[in-house]
């Protein structure tokens, strides 16, 4: 199970979830290129680059396949990813993905960040601003031109394997459950769509429990239902569920 990053940060705040399933998953979470502590290739990666040096990433380690777990820009690479390497990904779990209409044009999604930075934990701060800083601001106007150039909905929605997409019901950088599960119903697809309440954006950080839950129970084929072990405020609904996706043992609740 390999864990892809978002934009501008490195793998680091994707560790709290990816510890958890760590016992039951064989683990990796790289620093693509250009990010974090990984070196900076001559010409910045647009999304079919950062997918690729996934795969090389994982030729490295030998392995030939793996599910695929995204965080924000982390979501289009692994669609990419699907869509010229079918062979190498079993599933695909997207969390908060990023980079659609709803986040342009810049100006737009910079307050959309400026929004979702205040409702994270204080903590994620720490973990952010380093990899923001590294990462820079020529870089940052070049990814943001390659994400929103990027066709996301139409590769989401094309894949053909099982799929998870889990959104928060306070992510400013997402549009509504119920536009998110109009969108999902578009076509037959093999979609699960899973709404953690009260998370923002940077949900592998901040709700780690909940969402290391509801990956176990995708990976199970099990029906999505609030994780007893995380109480609190948030809660786990499932929003929509493709025709084509494996079905649950089971029932679960629908918005």
């Amino acid at each position: 199970m390999m864990h892809v990053h978002g934009f501008g940060l490195s793998g680091r705040y994707l560790l709290p979830t990816a510890e958890l399933l760590a016992d039951e998953f064989h683990t990796l979470v790289p620093d693509l290129p250009g990010f974090g502590r990984s070196g900076k290739p001559t010409e910045p990666l647009d999304i079919p680059g950062l997918a690729h040096a996934a795969v090389r990433f994982l030729d490295d380690r030998g392995v030939a396949s793996a599910t695929l777990v995204g965080n924000s820009m982390g979501c289009p690479v692994i669609c990419e990813f699907a869509y010229h390497h079918p062979d190498r990904i079993d599933r695909a779990i997207l969390v908060s993905p990023a980079g659609g209409l709803h986040n342009q044009p810049l100006r737009r999604a910079v307050g959309q960040l400026a929004r979702d930075g205040g409702r994270e934990p204080p903590s994620m701060i720490r973990v952010a601003t380093p990899d923001y800083l590294r990462f820079g601001v020529p870089s940052t106007v070049k990814m943001f031109r390659a994400l929103t150039r990027y066709p996301s909905l139409q590769r989401l929605l094309a894949l053909e394997i099982p799929t998870l997409v889990v959104i928060g019901s306070r992510d400013p950088l997402m549009p509504s459950p119920t536009r998110v599960r109009e969108i999902a119903r578009q076509t037959d697809n093999h979609v699960l769509v899973v709404l953690i309440e009260g998370a923002a954006h940077a949900i592998n950080f901040s709700h780690p429990g909940e969402l290391a839950h509801v990956i176990r129970s995708f990976m199970a084929d099990q029906p999505i239902v609030d994780d007893p072990a995380s109480p609190g405020n948030s809660r786990t609904v499932e929003v929509h569920r493709g025709r084509l996706h494996p079905p649950a043992t089971g029932h679960a609740g629908d918005l």
